[in-house]
């Protein structure tokens, strides 16, 4: 088997991210394909099909000896893209590299001279919606096929999966799960690319994601608005009532979700990596997003903050209803209030039963009579990784090493690839490297959103490099 030189490999992709993958990257960018939960009229719009199309084209380009590319659309469901590259090395176990094209909404606090749809390149960092997440992980993979197919060298089975409805929860995916089971099979490695990155120095590797409940709480105190003086101390505040009602799940002071079916034993391993993650990130966490001047993390302790986001249970109210803007705010005690809950739950409980256990903690005894009433979305689970193997973590680590001269660190995702677990489940023995590039200030989901473009090209030469690892440890 030829050797896999490492200098040629960092040349040849920092070329080819320059030269194909920026230009047509930046047009995807410019394509509003939000996900089907911010769009529902997605299909009339035709965005969707355009970026699919987009890609597709572009991959079909780049004329890559023996790849395959479908196109997979059931009823009333977004598009699934399926390339498939069968490998010389048939005695390795298939890889599966997982990506998604769908967007999310713009979101407000765009920077002046920055829109969500219009791609601008500043220094190292490629600005516009999608292009971190995730729009760039078919490129990456198609670049890292590229690479090792131009030094000749064997492959095994490869299979490219990339979805359309990530970001509303992939509803759609398991659908498509059963027709494409002929083309996925049973993959030995899954390499996703779609999670975070603690800086921009280093290979880091996902090993746990926390799950997800999204649900609206409606707290009904009158049937119409009244005059805040005559009916003040009279009728409760449904925005008190719902203060108080969500305390039952959040100590407002401190934070910490209470309730106990919220919360799991931290695994010795991952309280480890958290405290090497801590370690490299402690002089970091301050500047990892936008602080106000004086503003600060909630506690020093470096472990601490990355188990807060990794392994604790976290709440955000996202959005409120019944609430008008200040522009129209009169002195009325509002007869409602719907507040938009987010609560991130820990990778290893099961989230199906924590929401029956949530909904009824929010809804019963409702204070002074009030109507109460908790409507949850389909909920995401979170995901553990299975352990390492010994011959993965010296891939993992010679490649960190060869390509951002730092070692890999492992570290858990506080975020949700809700595909994580089902494809967990679907496949109990594989291995699993879920990685990305969204590090501090990339700000997916939020306004300014970049892709931190060296991160990107030493991220797509790594994936170069355990996916020729992979085939290369199987020889017989």
């Amino acid at each position: 088997m030829s050797k896999l030189h490492l200098e040629q490999l960092a040349q040849e992709t920092e070329a080819f991210w320059q030269e194909q993958i920026l230009p047509s990257l930046s047009e995807y960018i410019s394509i509003p394909n939000k996900s089907p939960l911010f769009d529902p009229d997605w299909a009339a719009h035709g965005y969707m099909h355009q970026a699919v199309r987009h890609v597709t084209d572009w991959v079909e380009a780049q004329e890559i000896p023996g790849l395959s590319i479908q196109v997979h659309e059931l009823a009333d469901r977004t598009p699934t893209i399926t390339l498939v590259l069968p490998g010389e090395l048939t005695h390795a176990d298939s890889i599966l590299i997982y990506g998604h094209l769908d967007k999310q909404p713009e979101f407000t606090g765009w920077f002046e001279d920055l829109d969500p749809w219009r791609p601008v390149i500043k220094g190292d960092r490629l600005y516009g919606r999608g292009g971190a997440d995730d729009g760039y992980a078919i490129y990456a993979a198609i670049s890292a096929i590229k690479a090792l197919q131009t030094q000749d060298l064997a492959l095994p089975d490869i299979i490219v999966l990339i979805e359309c409805s990530e970001e509303s929860g992939s509803p759609d995916l398991p659908f498509y799960m059963e027709s494409l089971d002929p083309i996925i099979g049973t993959p030995g490695l899954v390499i996703a690319l779609d999670s975070t990155c603690g800086n921009y120095e280093q290979l880091w590797i996902t090993t746990s994601l926390r799950g997800m409940i999204i649900g609206d709480l409606k707290v009904e105190v009158l049937d119409q608005g009244a005059h805040s003086g005559a009916a003040g101390g009279i009728v409760a505040s449904s925005f008190r009532l719902s203060r108080q009602i969500i305390s039952r799940i959040e100590n407002e002071v401190t934070g910490a979700i209470t309730p106990s079916f919220l919360n799991d034993q931290i695994p010795t391993t991952r309280r480890q990596e958290a405290i090497r993650a801590g370690e490299v990130l402690q002089g970091t966490f301050k500047d990892m997003y936008a602080f106000v001047a004086g503003s600060e993390p909630v506690t020093n302790d470096p472990t601490e903050l990355v188990l807060n986001n990794t392994w604790h249970a976290s709440l955000e109210v996202t959005g409120m209803d019944g609430v008008p803007s200040l522009s129209d705010a009169g002195n009325v005690l509002r007869p409602f209030t719907t507040s938009r809950l987010a609560l991130r739950i820990p990778p290893t409980i099961k989230v199906e039963d924590a929401l029956v256990e949530l909904t009824q903690l929010l809804e019963s005894e409702a204070p002074n009579g009030a109507r109460v009433t908790f409507t949850a979305k389909s909920p995401n689970p979170g995901w553990h990784a299975p352990i390492t193997r010994d011959s993965l973590e010296t891939s993992l680590q010679e490649a960190s090493t060869a390509f951002f001269g730092a070692p890999a660190i492992a570290m858990g995702c506080g975020g949700s690839i809700p595909f994580m677990e089902f494809l967990a489940n679907k496949l109990p023995t594989a291995q699993f490297i879920v990685t990305g590039v969204l590090g501090p200030l990339s700000n997916a989901h939020g306004p300014n959103e970049f892709l931190h473009l060296p991160t990107a090209r030493k991220l797509t030469a790594c994936v170069a490099k355990l996916v020729h690892d992979w085939g290369d440890s199987a020889k017989p």
